[in-house]
């Protein structure tokens, strides 16, 4: 067996498109384009990527973008006092601050402070408990993402069983309650799980989100399983790889995304979509 590999980039697209044909239809009708603004603090290289990333996909998709680039030095006043202008801005319907922060600044503040209707990236407590509770408004872009790749194969995921290797709250736990509400079986793996060779090669889907490079075994992979990795990491030589051991997973996984080309693209492709999901919703208030 040979996976098929599940193009993230090509679904991104197509969501991208899907995004666009809202909007236009919106502006159309007489309504303005929904308002990203994307806040990077510092000079972070792969923070940098990320962004300039979602700045051009805005673009594409007709979202309009705001960018706020501050020094490394920004204090946490100065931060909290730039989400409440946008917090209030009229235009602005989605806030992005990218993570992670400057040591000196406190990511959970600074998430609290984004006014929950306009947090497109799903964090601020209000949404995920929202998520919690099966009631969800603005979902994390990662985990969304996945279910939108894991839509893209067309097998049915109720009843499967999944393994979430990770539990940050950017990933792993939210990934977990995007999979309980599509009525897979959800375990949760972790730094103090036992014996994970034996609960990875038992999932049907299996999604790993620990940031370190081919820590799930490729030969763990039950036979049809599915696997969705999350991971970007590189190596010393350069090279991009994933927390799945890719060339092994592929000889039993029936699908698989490839790192690069997986799972980044759709975050970013769901951010846009959050951002226009928080444009509508603002409306309904």
């Amino acid at each position: 067996m040979t996976a098929q590999r599940i193009d993230g980039k090509q679904v991104a697209d197509e969501l991208i498109i899907k995004v666009r044909d809202r909007i236009t239809a919106r502006v159309n009708s007489g309504k303005r384009a929904p308002g990203l603004a994307v806040v990077l603090i510092g000079n972070d290289p792969a923070s940098a990527v990320y962004v300039n990333s979602k700045r051009k996909r805005c673009e594409e998709a007709g979202v309009k973008s705001f960018s706020y680039d501050l020094d490394e030095s920004t204090t946490q006043a100065e931060l909290l006092k730039l989400i409440d202008d946008l917090n209030h801005h009229p235009e602005v319907d989605g806030i992005l601050v990218q993570l992670p922060l400057p040591k000196h600044l406190d990511a959970d503040l600074v998430i609290d402070h984004i006014d929950p209707h306009k947090d497109v990236d799903g964090f601020h407590p209000y949404n995920f408990g929202r998520l919690a509770q099966r009631r969800p408004l603005l979902r994390p872009c990662t985990p969304r993402g996945v279910m939108t790749l894991l839509e893209s194969t067309s097998i049915e995921l109720a009843g499967l069983d999944a393994v979430v290797v990770g539990a940050s709250n950017i990933v792993g736990r939210p990934m977990a309650l995007e999979l309980l509400m599509a009525r897979c079986t959800v375990t949760i793996c972790h730094s103090k799980t036992n014996d994970l060779a034996t609960k990875v090669a038992a999932a049907d889907i299996v999604v790993a989100g620990v940031g370190i490079p081919n820590f799930v075994k490729g030969e763990w992979i039950k036979p049809g399983a599915i696997v969705i990795d999350v991971g970007i990491n590189r190596l010393d030589n350069g090279k991009l790889v994933g927390d799945v051991g890719f060339e092994e997973a592929t000889k039993n996984a029936a699908w698989i995304t490839p790192v690069p080309g997986g799972v980044g693209p759709m975050t970013v492709a769901t951010l846009l979509e959050n951002t226009l999901d928080a444009a509508e919703q603002r409306e309904t208030h």
